[in-house]
């Protein structure tokens, strides 16, 4: 399986530019803050961990922003 460090990146840059705390996030995708805060660091990379990912960045539609200039 391909790694999710791009994406928990993404996610990160999401909740700051959106002002969107880790509690928010967890409360909304029904997991502890503390899970959702090692998911987002990478310290949590299990299966389930990737899938959370991957759902976090479907809901939102986060995309990498293009590289023009």
């Amino acid at each position: 399986m391909p790694t999710t460090l791009a994406g928990r990146q993404l996610i990160r840059e999401y909740l700051d530019e959106n002002d969107i705390s880790i509690t928010s996030l967890a409360t909304t995708f029904g997991v502890g803050k503390m899970y959702m805060a090692q998911v987002l660091s990478g310290s949590q990379s299990s299966p389930s961990a990737n899938a959370l990912v991957l759902k976090i960045i479907e809901t939102f539609k986060i995309r990498p922003k293009s590289k023009e200039g």
